[in-house]
C-alpha cells in the first residue's frame, strides 16, 4: 500500500501512525498540499491528503474513511475504534474533537502562512484559537489516566497526541496557554513509541 501525504498533516500522521501500530506493511508519498498539488490531484481530485492506495490500485481518501478501513480490516479485536456499542461512540466523540482541534490548527495555521499580513483576517483568527483551546481543554478533561477511553490506546489517543503535537509546532502558544499536564504526558508516553517518533511533525 501507499500513503500519500507529508508528516505535517496531522491527518497523515495519524493514518501513518494508526497503520504501522495495527502492522500493515506500507511505503510513502510524502506529497505537499502546497507544493505538490497537482501530483496529490492524481490520488484525490479535491487536492487533499491523506490518500491510501490499496494494493489493487484502488484510492481511499479522508483520513477518516481510511481509519475506518483499517478497523474492519483488522476485525473487532484490534481496531482502533470499537466496532459497534457505546464504547464506539464514546471513542468517536473524542477523535471527533481532537479532529476538530486538527482542522482548526490547520485552518489557523494556513491564515498565518499563506496570506500577507495586511490580509490576516483578525477576528477569524481569534475564533480558530478560541476553538482549538477548547477543544483542547475538552481533551485535557479525560487525559486523567493512561489512556483517554476504554482502559487501553484508541484512535481517540492517536488523534489527540497528532493535534497536540500539529498546535505545538505552529500555534506553540495554543499548547501551553493554559497548560495541559494531562495532554503533555500523554503526547510525552506515546512519542517515545516508534510510530510516533518516526513520524515527526516538521514546518
Amino acid at each position: 500500500m501507499l500513503l500519500i501525504g507529508r508528516d505535517l498533516s496531522p491527518f497523515t500522521r495519524r493514518v501513518a501512525i494508526s497503520m504501522s501500530l495495527l502492522g500493515f506493511a506500507f511505503e510513502r508519498k510524502q506529497l505537499s498540499t502546497a507544493t505538490d498539488s497537482a501530483e496529490v490531484r492524481k490520488f484525490n481530485p479535491l487536492g487533499r491528503v491523506p490518500a491510501l492506495v490499496l494494493d489493487d490500485g484502488e484510492a481511499l481518501i479522508d483520513s477518516a474513511a481510511i481509519l475506518d478501513y483499517l478497523d474492519q480490516t483488522v476485525g473487532a479485536e484490534r481496531a482502533l475504534i470499537p466496532l459497534s456499542g457505546i464504547e464506539r461512540r464514546h471513542v468517536l466523540k473524542l477523535t471527533a474533537i481532537a479532529q476538530g482541534v486538527m482542522e482548526k490548527a490547520v485552518a489557523a495555521f494556513y491564515e498565518c502562512t499563506r496570506r500577507p499580513p495586511e490580509t490576516r483576517h483578525a477576528p477569524w483568527l481569534h475564533l480558530l484559537e478560541d476553538q482549538i483551546r477548547a477543544g483542547l481543554a475538552a481533551l485535557e478533561s479525560s487525559a486523567t489516566g493512561d489512556w483517554l477511553a476504554l482502559g487501553r490506546m484508541t484512535q481517540a489517543d492517536i488523534s489527540t497526541v497528532c493535534a497536540f503535537d500539529f498546535v505545538a509546532v505552529t500555534s506553540p502558544h495554543l499548547q501551553i496557554d493554559p497548560p495541559r499536564p494531562g495532554l503533555k504526558a500523554l503526547a510525552a508516553r506515546l512519542g517515545r513509541l516508534p510510530p510516533f517518533l518516526q513520524t515527526p511533525p516538521k514546518v
